[in-house]
């Protein structure tokens, strides 16, 4: 019976091969169809501009900013605009240490404090420069003995005379600001990547297996712990928990938002930035990437998986939220949010509404037409009055906030993943390289 079924396919085979294979499945008028052709199975839809909108956009004066002492600046991390001239060069170069690869990266904002720039580099080795010139004050390694060839993840942040520094090793360690000593260390139940923030007494960290940790900033012992939903896959970096009054804003990969009482973590609501249509394979995870920003009693977060949503702070009823996805941390400046998507688009979003006001298309591709080598963005930062976005390719861009349109654009001398920091008139850069650039 089967080498008669064998004989009947063989023939069948046979037959179609003599009548010709365009005879059988294609028609007999093979012209194209006029019109654009569009993949149906990947995500093509971008943001669109809404008519209903009306007035100049306006943003507020710039303020002079004497530190950036953790990463998004202030706990909240609302940083509206600040001053920097539009002329700034630059004035000192050092070589960091390790610069990202495969196997290691950076992922936390330098800061700066106290006239000194503090940075990690990618193999867990902390410096502090001098603001002014980028000499060389201290170094410490915070790596333990045993360790490889670098980590994912780690960052700092200043309070008081004291820097709080988490690595990828599953460690947190307090340290002189002024001389780098050792003041304390812990062990985490699992390792952070992103820094901690600081505020009355406590750091508050997320760490990789979604779980927000209150410590003590006196001593390090543990005062709360949060659960999130565990992930499997997510990408690599973790954003740093906001701050606001008495509320944590504790963003999670699974894309769960929670809101938590700083005293003893108690929730107060949780909403989760994830679309229920996920639109392709990148959209299934559904990250929380960038910082969670706190604004006039409002929380800005973009998920990956296609939610750009206004939160109350105090109720946790959505205001308003967008199908776009982002990884990149909202920039809030008055009335106004921008904020780069997936799409390399950088938006101007309206606070109150959430309308759309412009949107500029980044370069997305180095060959745009063959659509090979992906350029990713970073940003954007408000200073001077100007937005800044900088690129994997070491492109600086300067973009009007009132119209999109580009100003300016310069070379660095190498690519960039994260923003970078502004302390009074100097802005403090960062290359995935491993080059620590103040420009003035």
């Amino acid at each position: 019976m089967h080498f008669r079924r064998l004989l009947f396919v063989t023939a069948a085979c046979g037959l179609l091969g003599a009548c010709g294979i365009e005879d059988w499945f294609t028609p007999a008028q093979t012209a194209k169809l006029p019109g654009k052709r569009i993949a149906i199975l990947s995500h093509t839809k971008t943001l669109e501009v809404e008519s209903a909108t009306q007035g100049d956009i306006t943003v507020p004066p710039p303020e002079r900013l004497t530190e950036w002492p953790q990463e998004g600046g202030y706990p909240s991390h609302s940083m509206q605009n600040k001053a920097l001239s539009d002329k700034a060069e630059r004035v000192w170069s050092v070589q960091l240490g390790e610069g990202g690869d495969k196997r290691r990266a950076f992922v936390s904002q330098p800061i700066v404090a106290t006239d000194k720039v503090y940075a990690m580099d990618s193999l867990s080795v902390l410096t502090a420069y001098s603001l002014a010139d980028g000499e060389r004050l201290w170094r410490i390694d915070l790596g333990p003995e045993e360790a490889g060839g670098g980590s994912f993840g780690g960052g700092a942040a200043y309070d008081e005379g004291k820097l709080y520094v988490t690595t990828g090793y599953a460690q947190v360690v307090a340290l002189n600001a002024e001389s780098g000593a050792e003041l304390w260390r812990r062990p985490l139940p699992a390792p952070v990547r992103g820094a901690p923030t600081v505020k009355n007494g406590r750091l508050v960290m997320v760490t990789v297996d979604n779980e927000t940790l209150a410590l003590s900033a006196e001593d390090g012992h543990q005062l709360w712990r949060h659960s999130g939903i565990s992930e499997v896959a997510s990408f690599v970096g973790a954003p740093s928990p906001a701050i606001e009054g008495n509320t944590v804003l504790a963003p999670y990969t699974s894309g769960e938002l929670f809101a938590l009482r700083i005293e003893n973590g108690t929730v107060e609501w949780s909403d989760v930035l994830a679309a229920v249509k996920r639109t392709d394979q990148v959209a299934e995870l559904s990250d929380i990437g960038g910082l969670p920003v706190v604004d006039r009693g409002r929380v800005f977060a973009a998920g990956n998986s296609d939610v750009f949503a206004a939160i109350d702070l105090r109720t946790g009823r959505r205001l308003w939220d967008k199908e776009v996805g982002a990884t990149h941390t909202p920039w809030v400046a008055g009335d106004y949010v921008y904020l780069i998507t997936n799409k390399s688009e950088l938006a101007c979003f309206e606070a109150r509404t959430g309308h759309v006001r412009w949107v500029h298309q980044l370069q997305g591709w180095e060959d745009v037409e063959e659509k090979d080598n992906r350029i990713s963005w970073t940003g954007p930062i408000m200073a001077g009055g100007r937005l800044l976005v900088m690129s994997s390719f070491g492109d600086m861009v300067t973009i009007s906030p009132t119209t999109g349109d580009v100003i300016q654009t310069a070379e660095l001398p190498d690519g960039v993943s994260i923003p970078p920091v502004i302390s009074g008139d100097t802005m403090i850069v960062l290359t995935e390289e491993g080059n620590l650039i103040a420009y003035r």
